[in-house]
């Protein structure tokens, strides 16, 4: 390869230049994850919460970088086709023992998107599929670490995994919680199996940091068994560590690396044998999904446009416009056979809109910036998408004519959206309550004032909280996916309405105290959501307080002081607190000391 693009100096200083924008890129990102056990350990909560909300840019900072660098010492615009061509091949060639090939290929398209026109956009200039292949790397440290149980028992082997992470604040009483912990397993498995002869516990190297917690992510491998388990520790009130609770359904990890949540601060020198190893724990989970969640945005909407490509070659639906109540800000169309949904900002709004297309864009980015605390849908986001007219259901075209025409163009079997917003297809919360027995009613109002609740906790007020714009994922959760409106809590000023002068003013259709624009009356939030009786009761039930602003008030304060809630993505009754101090020193524990 090299002897044949090798005589073409300018594409490989081309190639030089990318890569070199790319190693900042991720020499940058790994810098701020390895800062993740520093804070975790000092206790600096919002330091962890900064890190995730700077680390959204850098990606695109690196990118814009690079391009003016082409610009500038290469002239970009003047570089011809087959300078641009040899230029990828001498990249291959710097790929071939690098550690972030998959990454490094997805920067590449992303510098070339901004120098090239989209008529480029195949195989000759881009990666439209990888060229590296990411199997078998090496990594150093090691992606896993492997423990053995019948070398020095379970109780010591579990010991050693949690002590290797070397946190530089004791625990309170780790015998204590090994015990906790091996209690946990008994019980789920329900009783001990033998060890074979290839008993092991393979856990990843580096621990996961969310707010508050740190994630050891593992699986112990049995025979032909293998176990699944995330174990969460936490501070405790004194300012030690101890284990909060180990999670041992691959389900209940999955729920970990949901869209909704934050996304995780891990140190990964290669990447890609982190996501293998978590789809060998969770193989439901798409590649895409874990990319991102492992802070790798970019590369986790690489994955999903080549995901959804694949898809449209695989099937022959038609894409239509979403059902459910039609938004007055964007226009929501799906594919019945795939599990998104496609959201495109309309050309002109709803008379009740007073925003523009940038203030939604900026909304949007705000909720990547936040910690989505399991209750805010994330989003894929696309500039110049280019999906088949073929696949175009003529009233969903007609629709794009109508109110969203300079969203979207027609370039021969193309229709190329200009910008697109994608996320996992949702029930719409109204129309799940209009199917719902009177139990899955109140368990859906339940969740949906939760929902609110720890979006308010978490400094996020939604703005536009009618059902429609909440959803109901298949774990019967309620989340917000509507955020056109939503706004910072403590820039709200939640207020009582005020007395009406004269009686007879009450029953005028207009009101008689004045707002401004970031005045809200909680007490209206009645009128417009509790017209059915059936989700009237069990609101007033669960959070009669929401219509007030007393609950509201009390929440800005509690953020203005600085107060970080705790946000578990995991049941109240798996933690460990519940039987910790009733259990005491672990020799206690008969069950626990048989395990070692």
């Amino acid at each position: 390869m090299d002897a044949a693009v090798g005589e073409n100096p300018l594409a490989h200083a081309i190639a030089q230049a990318m890569i070199e924008g790319f190693n900042k890129h991720y020499r940058i990102f790994r810098e701020t994850s390895r800062r993740a056990k520093e804070s975790f350990e000092a206790a600096e909560w919002q330091a962890q919460l900064d890190a995730v909300r700077e680390r959204v840019e850098f990606y695109d900072e690196r990118v814009e970088e690079t391009v003016r660098r082409l610009h500038d010492e290469f002239d970009a615009d003047s570089v011809d086709d087959d300078t641009w061509q040899q230029a990828k091949l001498h990249y291959i060639g710097i790929l071939i023992r690098h550690k972030q090939p998959e990454l490094a290929e997805t920067f590449f398209n992303s510098v070339c998107c901004k120098i090239l026109h989209r008529t480029y956009f195949n195989n000759d200039y881009l990666f439209a599929r990888p060229a590296i292949s990411t199997e078998y790397m090496e990594s150093y440290p090691p992606v896993y670490s492997s423990y053995y149980p019948r070398d020095e028992g379970l109780r010591a082997t579990v010991r050693r995994v949690i002590e290797d992470f070397d946190w530089q604040r004791p625990f309170e009483d780790l015998d204590r919680d090994v015990t906790l912990l091996l209690h946990a397993v008994h019980r789920h498995l329900g009783k001990w199996p033998d060890m074979e002869v290839n008993c092991q516990i393979q856990v990843l190297y580096s621990a996961f940091y969310r707010n508050k917690t740190a994630y050891i992510i593992g699986k112990a491998i049995n025979g032909y068994q293998e176990y699944p388990f995330a174990i969460a520790v936490r501070h405790n009130a004194s300012g030690r560590l101890e284990i909060d609770t180990i999670l041992l359904d691959a389900w209940r990890i999955s729920v970990l690396f949901s869209l909704s949540r934050a996304y995780f601060l891990v140190d990964m020198e290669v990447p890609s044998g982190y996501v293998q190893f978590l789809r060998s724990i969770m193989p439901n989970k798409h590649r895409s999904e874990l990319y991102t969640m492992l802070g790798l945005g970019k590369q986790g909407k690489t994955m999903f446009f080549r995901d959804l490509i694949a898809h449209l070659r695989h099937s022959n639906d038609q894409f239509v416009i979403a059902p459910g109540i039609r938004g007055m800000v964007m226009l929501v169309f799906t594919l019945p056979s795939y599990p998104y949904v496609f959201k495109v900002i309309k050309d002109v709004f709803g008379a009740s809109k007073n925003t523009d297309r940038a203030t939604v864009k900026r909304k949007y980015l705000m909720v990547k910036r936040v910690d989505r605390v399991g209750r805010m849908a994330d989003t894929l986001e696309f500039s110049y998408a280019a999906l088949p007219l073929s696949r175009f259901n003529p009233e969903l075209l007609d629709e794009l004519r109508a109110l969203a025409p300079s969203a979207f163009e027609i370039d021969g079997d193309s229709v190329i959206i200009k910008h697109l917003y994608i996320e996992r297809r949702m029930t719409p919360l109204n129309i799940h309550l209009e199917r719902a027995s009177d139990e899955q009613v109140e368990h859906a109002v339940r969740e949906y004032g939760n929902a609110i609740r720890e979006m308010a906790t978490a400094n996020i007020f939604p703005g536009d909280m009618l059902w429609k714009n909440f959803g109901v994922t298949r774990y019967g959760r309620v989340v917000f996916y509507d955020y056109d409106e939503i706004e910072y809590m403590t820039d709200m000023n939640f207020r009582h309405i005020p007395e009406a002068p004269y009686p007879e003013m009450e029953m005028s259709s207009e009101p008689w105290y004045s707002a401004g624009p970031m005045d809200v009356f909680p007490e209206e939030f009645a009128t417009f959501l509790l017209g059915a009786p059936r989700v009237r009761q069990a609101f007033l039930k669960h959070h009669r307080d929401l219509l007030s602003p007393g609950f509201w008030q009390r929440t800005q304060a509690s953020i203005r002081s600085g107060y970080l809630e705790d946000f578990f993505p995991y049941p109240e009754e798996l933690r460990f607190c519940r039987t910790r101090a009733r259990l005491g020193h672990p020799r206690r524990a008969a069950e626990g000391s048989r395990a070692a």
